[in-house]
Order: C-alpha cells, then structure tokens, then sequence
C-alpha cells in the first residue's frame, strides 16, 4: 500500500510543484514536508489540510479511511469481466455494480474499476463497430468481409485471456493498474 508521504510526494510532482513552493503555499516548514514525504513522520490536522488545499485536493484522496485491502475482491472484479461471454453488455455491467459497491470500502478497486469499466466501454464500442461493418459489408457482397469476423474473435479472445492474465497476476500480490483506456466514461 501507498503511504501518505508517497502519495503526496507523487502529487506534488504530477502539479510540478517544488517541496519549497508546496512548503510556502501549505504555510509549513519545509523541514517538515521532507520528513513527511519520507514517511519519517505522518501530516495531521492543519498540517495535512494546508497541504491538501495547496495541491487542490480532497483528503480522502491521500487517506484511505476505513478502508480495507481485498485482494480476492479485485481479482473478483477483473474476472467479472468475463460475463460478456453469456450475458450482452455483462462486461460493463457485472465489473459497474461491483465497482459502485465497494469502491469507498477496499483500497485500490475506485481505481481499478474505473479503470476496467472505462476499458471495457470502449472495447465494446469498438467490437460492436467492427460488428456492423461485418454486417454491411456482408449485405454488400464484399468477399473481405469475413476478415472483420477473424478480427472480432481476436478482440474477444484477447479480452478473455486479459481479463484471467490480470487476475491472477492480481491473486499473485501483483496490485498494478492492468487496464488503460485513452478515454474516461466513469471516474
């Protein structure tokens, strides 16, 4: 797990903001933001205040207040993923209601689960499109056609072994971002 002193520190690189301007602007020493960036020492009260109102952020973005770490349920929620094979739209549907239920209650799965649902959103709007074109360009007798079917069973063939890759990648200890989408539906 991310300490506070990390994730402030990833923070305050991400904003390109210095220790000294992120000292001034938070109103502490910097002595202290070093220590804490260190995890020598942990930010409470108006320390940790001042610092997340000079990063623009909530303090629950830092914290992970009463939550608990559950591996099984992330591996759960990348293997849900799977649904698509019986149930149309499953993809997006089983991975959002177990994203909406736990994601203020176990670490890392507000991430991950937008993360995968973000995914799967645009990996179904792709197969979808390439379906369609399949469809008209059967309807127009275009002998290539049937390449966007080998290419459709390709895209779920590699969803399929993705979404069990992540999992047990996942079951394993491994607690990294697996899914990456270029667009944002969910958040």
């Amino acid at each position: 797990m991310i300490t506070i002193g990390k994730k402030i520190s990833e923070i305050r690189k991400l904003k390109g903001i210095t220790q000294e301007e992120l000292s001034e602007q938070s109103k502490i020493n910097l002595r202290t933001l070093q220590r804490i960036e260190k995890d020598e020492t942990e930010p409470r009260g108006n320390t940790l205040n001042g610092i997340c109102t000079a990063l623009s952020i909530n303090i629950e973005d830092i914290l992970d207040y009463g939550k608990t770490e559950d591996n099984s349920y992330l591996m759960y929620l990348h293997l849900s993923v799977l649904c698509f094979v019986i149930i149309p739209f499953g993809n997006i549907i089983l991975p959002l209601i177990l994203w909406l239920n736990k994601r203020d209650k176990v670490v890392n799965v507000h991430q991950q689960g937008a993360n995968i649902i973000n995914f799967q959103i645009l990996w179904t709007i792709v197969t979808n499109v390439l379906l369609m074109a399949f469809v008209l360009l059967l309807l127009g007798h275009v002998a290539d056609a049937y390449y966007l079917v080998y290419l459709f069973m390709l895209l779920y063939f590699l969803n399929f072994v993705y979404a069990i890759y992540a999992a047990i990648k996942i079951n394993n200890g491994s607690i990294k971002n697996y899914y990456w989408a270029p667009v944002s539906f969910v958040g």
